[in-house]
């Protein structure tokens, strides 16, 4: 039977089958209490050390030592914590926060019209502090015009980039001399302070046709779970439009797609029954032990961060970049997150998490696992201010 397989190959997120609590049985990562995290609203990153399993994880991805990693989650922890409250601080003056792995702290970019006293009263809180040449309330804004702009197939995706002070512009290399996107530069200019990068290929979504032993699909595409809320879970918007039936692993019915948002978004979520529940975990796939979800503070860019998937199951890497419009030959999708980790076909969906505070959903992405590549997300907190949903968290 399929079911002595199911803490590691079943299920891609949350989803926790009920023949468990039949079996009398439940994974070790599920005990203790459950509690809920209201929509919109984040959790202080937790201060109970890292699991062995994100350890090892992030010394496999990230080529860290055992040593280095606890103390980079424990930093990053921190800067997680201290990044809402520089950012108050600062005011107009705000250019821009990321944590700086080679410092293990949280660096705050500031304007040059920006008081002493403030550059005092964020240093002495423990970050760094830099000049930028532009605010973030600026850069935004640019970003914001440039998102108005209908962008050709040659350009990736468009985002903030608080360390150099502008809005960087994917192009994909093959199309860098395409009339289409050179015309599309030149307007982006336009809107402000504005790099142009070069990328290997185009982003496209992750979901992939039924195959045997799917944590969950829907018609004929299969994608994977990305976490608990109270009354089901959520997910990417282009792996089901609402009323869209979802079956499980087993081919048994889960629920319904209540709510799905693609393009312009790229979230879900999918109301549960007949015998499934949710939890506060995400699975290790055996590679790593199960994950708690314990709230969703932002990760800052430059935080580590692993992905839970139903295809390439569990991989780490780096929050690249924040806010990010890509464009997928869909249509462009806003908010997105862009990430190091890498993904594939079928991971759609799935958990985006650091530490134990959850991240979002994988929207899409470039690459795969064996040659590498970049993979977005949607933010979990405007998924749950979306549709007005309660993440399930952990304490014990």
């Amino acid at each position: 039977m399929r079911r002595s397989k199911l803490t590691y190959t079943a299920l891609s997120a949350l989803l926790i089958l009920g023949g468990w609590s039949a079996a009398g049985t439940v994974p070790a990562a599920a005990t203790g209490s459950a509690v809920s995290t209201p929509a919109g609203t984040a959790r202080t990153a937790s201060s109970k050390p890292a699991a062995d399993g994100l350890v090892t994880a992030m010394q496999r991805d990230l080529r860290l030592t055992r040593t280095q990693a606890k103390a980079r989650i424990a930093a990053e922890r921190a800067a997680a914590t201290l990044d809402p409250k520089v950012r108050k601080t600062a005011g107009n003056a705000y250019a821009g926060s990321w944590f700086d792995a080679g410092q293990g702290r949280l660096t705050v970019a500031l304007t040059k019209a920006a008081p002493a006293s403030t550059r005092r009263a964020i240093e002495a809180s423990g970050a760094r502090v830099r000049t930028a040449a532009h605010s973030a309330r600026q850069l935004d804004a640019t970003k914001t015009r440039i998102d108005r702009l209908t962008a050709p197939a040659g350009v990736s995706g468009w985002h903030v980039d608080p360390k150099a002070s502008t809005v960087v512009v994917d192009v994909v290399r093959q199309d860098r001399a395409d009339n289409d996107v050179r015309a599309f530069l030149s307007r982006a200019r336009q809107a402000g302070p504005v790099t142009v990068r070069t990328v290997a290929a185009a982003p496209r979504t992750f979901a992939a046709g039924t195959v045997g032993g799917d944590p969950y699909y829907t018609g004929n595409v299969r994608c994977s779970i990305g976490f608990s809320v109270y009354g089901g879970f959520v997910t990417a918007g282009h792996c089901g439009s609402p009323g869209a039936g979802v079956n499980g692993w087993d081919g048994s019915y889960i629920g319904t797609f209540q709510g799905s948002s693609f393009p312009d978004n790229d979230y879900a979520w999918v109301s549960v029954g007949s015998g499934w529940w949710t939890v506060p975990v995400v699975l290790g796939w055996g590679t790593v032990s199960d994950q708690l979800v314990r709230g969703s503070a932002v990760a800052p860019v430059g935080s580590s961060i692993c992905r839970s998937g139903s295809t390439s199951h569990w991989h780490c890497g780096t929050v690249l970049a924040l806010n990010e419009t890509v464009n997928y030959s869909q249509g462009a999708v806003h908010e997105l997150t862009k990430t190091s980790v890498c993904a594939e076909p079928g991971d759609s969906g799935g958990s985006f998490i650091s530490g134990d505070q959850a991240q979002g959903v994988t929207s899409g992405g470039w690459g795969n696992c064996g040659s590498g590549g970049e993979t977005w997300f949607q933010p979990v907190n405007e998924i749950l201010n979306r549709y007005g949903l309660t993440l399930h968290t952990y304490t014990g």
